[in-house]
């Protein structure tokens, strides 16, 4: 019984130092103006989009279990936006290779010919 509380308390010791490496990046939630380079966009959608979708499950799994508390401290919302909504925006909501979260936005729209109209 040792032998298991030992692996899972590895384990979630693990998953909680590997967050806390994402914290910053989560932080920065804004508009971006960055230019990746391929090797970021292979990097982010190997390794990063992956991590980043396991901490939003871990995050949601957290938010389940501390929710008792959460609700009793008042406290609810704020845990569910730093610990879902955090790692979601993250994952979900930037550029492939950029490393802050929000939408990338093209400058130039597609031309369109006026020839038709």
């Amino acid at each position: 019984m040792r032998a298991i509380a030992s692996k899972y308390h590895r384990r979630l010791l693990i998953a909680a130092m590997s967050l806390s490496l994402l914290a910053p990046q989560v932080s920065l939630a804004q508009a971006t103006d960055e230019d990746p380079s391929a090797l970021a966009m292979i990097g982010d959608a190997v390794v990063a989009r992956p991590l980043g979708i396991v901490f939003t499950a871990v995050g949601v799994v957290a938010y389940v279990v501390t929710l008792p508390f959460s609700l009793a401290g008042g406290n609810a919302k704020a845990a569910g936006r730093e610990l879902v909504v955090g790692p979601a925006e993250a994952t979900f909501v930037r550029c492939l290779g950029c490393t802050r979260s929000g939408y990338h936005h093209d400058e130039d729209p597609p031309a369109t010919s006026d020839a038709m109209y």
